[in-house]
This record gives structure tokens, sequence and C-alpha cells, in this order.
């Protein structure tokens, strides 16, 4: 081993220890609320309870339901230190249902259609046990354009990963984010 390597050994080292000393002496500058990515959780609230998330729309994708729910449920667990829990008691509760789910032309191409929209709607209700003044009701949509050479059933499967991870990260921002 040359020098100039033991050197750069050193010195990456030296600096892997002072970023870790760094990152824990900045651990506890943090202020009292919880905050990662825009999200912001007081220290005393601690549960949440995700109930299913149902379909109510006229066309039901049978796989969305189930889905996006186990998503959200996933991103709370994964982007939060809150516990989900299924009883009564949770300080934070999310309800759901989806309201839309429909198909529309938006593209025409020599008397035929060229392109076709899928809209989706989720109408969220938030409840803050702990602070009542946070509870809100919003709906949630997104618009997932695609080939109208393709079948509704052809678009979803094709499209299924990216209206989960929109619709789940759409709802986890209302409800964990400041804006």
């Amino acid at each position: 081993m040359t020098s100039m390597t033991k050197w750069t050994n050193i010195k990456w080292n030296g600096s892997r220890t002072l970023a870790m000393v760094m990152a824990l002496a900045f651990s506890f500058l943090l202020p009292s609320c919880y905050s990662f990515k825009d999200i912001s959780i007081p220290p005393d609230v601690k549960t949440c309870r995700i109930d299913y998330i149902d379909n109510k729309a006229r066309y039901v994708n049978p796989t969305l339901s189930p889905q996006l729910t186990n998503k959200l449920r996933d991103k709370v667990i994964g982007q939060t230190r809150l516990a989900l829990i299924q009883g009564e008691e949770a300080d934070y509760l999310v309800t759901g249902y989806i309201s839309d789910y429909s198909l529309t032309t938006t593209g025409i191409s020599n008397k035929e259609a060229a392109s076709n929209r899928l809209n989706i709607t989720v109408h969220i209700e938030f409840k803050n046990r702990k602070d009542e003044s946070k509870n809100f009701e919003a709906d949630v949509t997104r618009n997932f354009d695609f080939s109208a050479s393709l079948s509704l059933q052809q678009a979803e499967a094709q499209l299924n990963e990216t209206i989960i991870r929109n619709l789940s990260d759409e709802i986890f921002n209302r409800i964990f984010s400041n804006w």
C-alpha cells in the first residue's frame, strides 16, 4: 500500500467520523416536533389508524382499494415514527374511499380516439384527536394518460404501480406535510 493510499483511507475515515459526530450533534438541536422531508408530527402524537380505503366508484378496479390502503400504511410505517393501530384510541385517524374511477378521451386523430385518461379521485377524511382544528376532508384526484390502442384492463396493468405510488404519495403529503 502506498503512502497516498494510506492517507486517502485515513482522510475518508476521518471525514466519516466527523460526519457522524455532526449528525449526532445536529439531532440534539432539532425542535421538539418530529420533522423529516417536510413531515411535521407533534411529539405527543404516537399512533395512527388507517382504515381500509373502500371503492365506491361506479367502476370498481378490484385491486386498487387493497393496494392503495397497504401502500399508504407502508408509507406511514416507513416515513414516520407513528405506530399503526386498529383501536379507536388512535391519535390520527385516516378514512376514505375511492369516489371516482372514470375514463375520458383526451386526444383524437383521424376521427378516432388517440389517447385516453383514467381519472381517479379518493375522498380522504383526517381526524386529529390531539388537535381537532387540524381535522379535514379533501378529495385527491390524479389523472393517468394512456394510448387509446390499449384496453382499460391493459392500461390498468401498465399503470398500476404508478397509480398506487402517485395516489399514496398525494394522500400522505396531504396528511403529513405542511403545504
